[in-house]
């Protein structure tokens, strides 16, 4: 590195050039530019945005209604979008570069299709909803079942509770099922590996599109016919099984590897072993992840009407034992609803349909309360509990803590109470600590 001195000589013309292709520091002239507010849309893209969009929609009710013969709803919102994309481009490239263009075209396209799910989802529960309120609103829908009811009753007579007794006690035995054997499948896949493990891993990814006709076709066979003789809400539960398992084996095999490795050579180096490490580090550092795995297997295993048909046989009485007699599930009981060409029974299928929907949210929202938060994240009352903890340890490692104590440890330190002799044993003790313990002196220094 040349260092310049005042003693230096003049620069040529070649050492001109050279400083010219290095970077240069800019000369600060005093003044600061406007702030920029990245929490806000400035004036000009929202101004953009909302013009694209009306003259999207003006642009196709022209032609739909002026120029051409074009019809239909649908092909008014799709050319309404693309005259939308197009204007908002022209609109963006007049100030903006073509990086800037492909960016906001980008955005408009995520976001029109987060709207275009959130919208089909929303139709669906209000739909669904609305048909079978005229079921949902009496009481006995859910108190009673079909034993007694006919197609040509009022629906203040029937329910629909031996279906959700069955939805519940399949879909609980297909979890205890699937939720260990998955689980350790995947924890097989991530920290054991080999060539089985290889094997394993194709045929799980290949049963991800196994259709659930087959599924309810190999238990139907295997179990229903040769086994069981008899189709049963446990013979459904392995149907579900099969469904829901490469789901929970791929999911969890995701979420496991997202574990970074430097945790686990941390706990190797304090000498666990690798069974402790995955017990303590991997599976706690991955719950949140585990939990949405098992929610996406539920959410494919509740919902089956095709291996449920073929294995657990339809019923209109309540029955509780899943070894033993068909046992309805409630997309069964929809299926069996809507196939008749009554209204009642057709309301009653749309309110079971209704009360399936709400059944799966209300097991999400449990799930996601039991693991949704993520390592490290705690709640209002666990923050405050460290917080306390940790000040009670500040206070008692500095000795100005009064309070008496609270621990057995702690107890065990203070004397005891009484007269002498019966602290003498204490006071012995806390004399030989005190001799361990004192720096040597000058006249002693050993």
């Amino acid at each position: 590195m040349a260092i310049l001195t005042t003693e230096a000589p003049p620069s040529t013309p070649d050492d001109d050039e050279s400083s010219r292709s290095r970077t240069s520091i800019p000369v600060r002239l005093g003044t600061v530019g406007e702030r920029r507010d990245v929490r806000t849309v400035p004036f000009g893209d929202r101004f953009d945005l909302i013009g694209s969009a009306a003259a999207g929609i003006a642009l196709s009710s022209l032609m739909f209604g002026w120029l051409t013969p074009m019809t239909g709803v649908v092909g008014w919102i799709v050319l309404s979008f693309i005259g939308f994309l197009g204007i908002y481009a022209v609109m963006t490239a007049m100030r903006a570069d073509r990086l800037a263009i492909s960016e906001r075209i980008m955005t408009a396209l995520f976001y029109s299709a987060g709207v275009v799910l959130l919208g089909a989802l929303a139709f669906v529960v209000f739909f669904t909803l609305v048909r079978g309120s005229s079921a949902l609103v009496h009481l006995n829908f859910f108190a009673e079942t079909m034993k007694l009811a006919g197609p040509l009753d009022p629906l203040t007579m029937g329910g629909i509770a031996h279906a959700i007794v069955g939805t519940l006690i399949q879909i609980s035995i297909a979890l205890i099922i699937t939720i260990p054997l998955g689980v350790t499948t995947a924890v097989f896949l991530n920290e054991i590996g080999g060539p089985f493990a290889r094997f394993v891993r194709t045929i799980s990814d290949a049963m991800t599109a196994l259709p659930s006709i087959v599924a309810g076709l190999f238990v139907y066979a295997a179990v229903v016919t040769l086994i069981t003789n008899q189709r049963s809400g446990f013979a459904a539960s392995l149907a579900i099984s099969v469904m829901m398992l490469p789901i929970i084996i791929r999911a969890s095999d995701v979420v496991l590897r997202l574990v970074p490795n430097n945790l686990r050579e941390a706990s190797y180096a304090l000498g666990t072993s690798r069974w402790k490490t995955v017990w303590s580090v991997v599976l706690p550092t991955s719950r949140s992840g585990l939990v949405t795995a098992v929610i996406l297997g539920t959410a494919r295993g509740i919902g089956e009407t095709s291996p449920v048909l073929l294995t657990s046989g339809v019923t209109a009485e309540m029955n509780l034992n899943p070894f033993s007699g068909p046992m309805i599930s409630l997309p069964l009981q929809v299926f069996d609803f809507v196939k008749s060409p009554e209204p009642n029974m057709i309301a009653r299928g749309f309110g079971a349909a209704a009360t399936l929907v709400l059944l799966v949210l209300t097991l999400f929202i449990i799930a996601r309360l039991i693991g949704g938060r993520g390592p490290g994240q705690l709640s209002d009352r666990q923050r405050r509990a460290a917080a306390v903890a940790s000040a009670r340890d500040l206070q008692r490692i500095s000795g100005g803590s009064d309070t008496p104590p609270t621990t057995r440890a702690a107890r065990k330190v203070r004397p005891p109470k009484g007269k002498p002799p019966v602290d003498l044993e204490w006071r012995l003790a806390e004399r030989a600590l005190t001799k361990r313990t004192a720096p040597p002196s000058e006249e002693n220094p050993s």
